[in-house]
């Protein structure tokens, strides 16, 4: 397992909802021994944001904006593309189903069902990238390209199989790219996570053109989103997470050209 990996998954976890909202919640009532009132409005402060952030309406202002940086690719967004990178979303290890196998993840799942349709109407060649972060057998590059070639029909010409993080990705990416003279590349990613995941390959000097999947706030609302759900502060955690990310890349890389 990935140290680096591990480190980001408690980072995660001590910054976004819910463990952040509840240790904010047990600040307040400590300082309630001696501010009654500051402890008291700190207290119920976090558990008002903890319930908005679990409501999918709540999980929404977070995830509209980032989705709407990047709008559906549409025809002759392609044109001059020579590769499609599809990037690893994590995936599930010892499916029984399966016989064991690892398999890609219900977002990993879809990002690989774009590219199979981005591959049938350009026939670009594929990039997948994604290594061992979470310590498994194989990489999830290999476990990607087993189910587009098995279950999609489609072949996949490059694998990064040792990052950990979006930013190797990128890094590695991007190297063996260069070494066959790709430099434009359609990426397939959630639209949640497309805009961190475009500026880091976008540091590594290649021309990325967004082509993200998994629109969540295009969902018709109903009165059931405006109720708390562990959907709903799924998605927050998910959206604030990549705010997060974006931020911290921003200020940690610069060019990873070199």
């Amino acid at each position: 397992m990935s140290s680096g990996w591990l480190f980001n998954a408690v980072a995660g976890a001590l910054l976004l909802p819910p463990l952040n909202l509840i240790l904010l919640c047990v600040l307040g009532l400590l300082l309630r021994l001696r501010w009654p009132r500051l402890g008291m409005a700190i207290s119920v402060l976090a558990l008002l944001v903890l319930t908005v952030c679990s409501t999918c309406f709540g999980s929404s202002l977070f995830v509209a904006p980032l989705e709407k940086q990047n709008p559906p690719l549409q025809a002759g967004d392609a044109a001059g593309a020579q590769a499609i990178v599809v990037l690893g979303g994590s995936r599930i290890t010892n499916a029984p189903e399966y016989g064991g196998q690892d398999i890609p993840s219900a977002i990993s799942l879809h990002r690989l069902r774009y590219a199979a349709h981005l591959y049938r109407s350009t026939h670009l060649p594929i990039l997948v990238s994604g290594g061992r972060p979470d310590g498994g057998y194989r990489s999830e590059a290999s476990v990607m390209a087993r189910v587009l070639k098995e279950d999609f029909s489609v072949p996949v010409r490059w694998q990064e199989p040792v990052s950990n993080n979006t930013a190797e990705n990128a890094q590695l990416s991007a190297r063996m790219l260069r070494a066959a003279g790709v430099t434009r590349i359609l990426l397939v990613t959630d639209a949640i996570h497309m805009q961190r995941a475009k500026w880091i390959f976008m540091q590594t000097g290649l021309e990325v053109v967004a082509a993200p999947t998994i629109y969540i706030s295009h969902a018709n609302m109903t009165p059931a989103d405006f109720l708390p759900s562990s959907q709903g502060l799924q998605l927050s955690a998910y959206a604030l997470h990549e705010w997060l990310g974006l931020a911290w890349y921003r200020w940690r890389y610069r060019n990873l050209a070199n």
